[in-house]
Parts: structure tokens; sequence; C-alpha cells
């Protein structure tokens, strides 16, 4: 995909930048907040928050990974991952073990009742589908060019303010 030309200043008036419309972050943020909200109801019974359904769907593809390579799937660190996987402990849906071969390393491996819940919670991304009204591959387009929108910002440097 070719990459659009960076707008310039000269090319949109000052009052326009800073309009809040006219800004992806919000448009981003916003967004996030509406898809967290319709999350919420499809969730509880499952006896999830949002979080932890990501912490699962890393698990329910790779299970038996460390927290390590959870908090780098989810770009989330070991402090704001530890009360979240204790919780999951607690609610009986996973173990965290140390790595008999390196003890520093915790293994996280989800229990029958964790593995059982993915058959449950099949349904949540239908009806997350359903609820944005776009077809499938609009979906699977936008969350490429999110992803691909993600990798960019975190590749290139912060440019300083004028």
């Amino acid at each position: 995909m070719p990459r659009a030309a960076t707008p310039r200043p000269a090319d949109v008036a000052s009052s326009d930048w800073l309009r809040l419309d006219h800004q992806l972050c919000f448009a981003l943020y916003s967004a996030s907040l509406a898809m967290t909200k319709l999350y919420k109801p499809l969730l509880e019974p499952l006896g999830l928050t949002y979080p932890q359904y990501l912490v699962l769907l890393v698990l329910w593809e790779a299970d038996g990974i460390t927290v390590s390579q959870l908090g780098e799937r989810l770009a989330l660190d070991s402090g704001t991952l530890t009360p979240l996987l204790k919780r999951l402990e607690a609610a009986g849906l996973l173990q965290r073990l140390r790595d008999s071969a390196d003890e520093r390393r915790v293994l996280l491996q989800l229990s029958a009742a964790g593995r059982q819940l993915r058959a449950r919670a099949a349904a949540v991304p239908a009806a997350v589908a359903c609820a944005s009204g776009c077809e499938l591959d609009e979906l699977q387009q936008l969350t490429t060019r999110l992803k691909t929108l993600r990798d960019q910002l975190q590749a290139n440097p912060i440019p300083t303010a004028a």
C-alpha cells in the first residue's frame, strides 16, 4: 500500500488542525471506549473482564507460554499482568507455574475450566462483528490497517512540537 504524503500545516487551515473531529487520536480513543463498552455485557456471563478475555485469547492460541511472552503479545508489563493473572488463577481458569529449567520464568497453563470456557466465548466475536455493521472483509481490512498504524507509530520517532 503506497504511503500517503504527510500533511503539512500549510495544507490545512491552522484552526482545522485542532478540531476534535479531525484528531485521529480521539477517533481511536472513542472507538476503543465504544468497543470496550460493547464487550462488557458479552463477557459478564463468562465471568470475565475485557483484559481477562484478552489474556485468555492469547492462551487459547498458545497455552504454556511465559508471562513475558504474554506481556509482549498484549503490550502489557508484568506490573499490569500480575494482578490480572492472580484473579484468573483465583477463578480457576489458569495456573502460574515456575519453569523447572529456569526458576525466574513463570509459565501460564490453562486449567480444564479455562480450556472449556473457550467454547462459551466462541459467540463473542460474531456478536461484535454483527454490532459493527461491517462485512467480515471490511473488519479484516480495518484490523490490518490498525495493526499497520500501530507498528508505524511504534517504529517512528515522536515529532517535536512546533
